[in-house]
């Protein structure tokens, strides 16, 4: 069993709690670690516990406090080499990754990191490099799919193999395009490395899904271009239209966006 806390989904701070019954790690440190400190002991949790760090990629909201929090409980960071380059180019990282606490991970090769089965896979964003993740341990497995400018074959290998899934639903495209940013950021956005919209997240769902999955979870909405309820019910409309039942085949929820979400429990 494993058990999955969101302590924050979207532009304002990304952060994913994952903890078997003896091991616990981080995936991005986005949201400020005073923050996290408070939301973890009205959990019960302890962030002395935490032993891993992974990063997906090198923006603010996925790794604003990942120095300060590595220094503080000298933890060790698992990123690939781009984004390790890209963390300590980014002015929003204050605190600097200590030199023995950078671990480098490489794409498509599954590396044990304590309890957990890791393997990072290419996920299409405009960062320096961005990384997907399939954790295995406890006996189930978590697929987590953030910042994906478009589904790729190989993400979609990783969907099919999924028990549980976080994957991206940023955007309504009408919202986009009928909304106040300026044009080079709408056209950013929609682009093939900017992020997923709520249709197409539901079509890689749907599409490929197996009898195995048994929890969606949609992260990463947007506060100005999406709301919650927008993005589940686009995502069900979507699922349902391939006999996709949520509530009875899988369980659909989204993930707040600046508090936490959870805790789940995943067999």
């Amino acid at each position: 069993m494993l058990k999955l806390i969101s302590f924050g989904s979207g532009s304002s701070g990304n952060c994913y709690y994952l903890a078997t019954a003896t091991d616990a790690l981080l995936v991005d440190i986005g949201v400020g670690l005073r923050s996290l400190k408070k939301d973890c002991r009205n959990y019960g949790v302890s962030l002395q516990q935490v032993r891993h760090v992974l990063i997906t990629h090198d923006h603010a909201d996925h790794i604003k406090s990942v120095g300060s929090i590595s220094h503080e409980l000298a933890l060790p960071v698992y990123a690939t080499h781009k984004v390790h380059e890209g963390i300590n180019r980014n002015y929003c990282v204050t605190r600097k990754l200590a030199p023995d606490m950078k671990h480098y991970i490489e794409k498509d090769r599954t590396e044990q990191i304590g309890d957990f089965l890791v393997t990072p896979f290419a996920v299409p964003h405009d960062s320096s490099d961005n990384v997907g993740y399939f954790i295995e341990a406890g006996g189930t497995n978590l697929c987590i799919i953030t910042d994906a400018g478009h589904v790729t074959e190989q993400m979609k290998q990783y969907i099919q193999r999924a028990r549980h899934l976080i994957i991206e639903a940023n955007h309504d495209i009408e919202m986009v395009q009928g909304g106040p940013y300026p044009q080079f950021l709408k056209e950013r956005i929609l682009s093939g490395t900017g992020h997923l919209n709520n249709r197409d997240c539901g079509i890689a769902v749907a599409e490929n899904m197996s009898q195995d999955l048994r929890n969606v979870w949609l992260c990463h909405l947007s506060e100005e271009n999406n709301h919650p309820e927008l993005a589940r019910k686009t995502v069900e409309s979507v699922l349902r239209s391939y006999g996709i039942v949520p509530g009875v085949d899988i369980q659909l929820e989204v993930l707040k966006r600046t508090t936490p979400t959870g805790p789940y429990e995943l067999t």
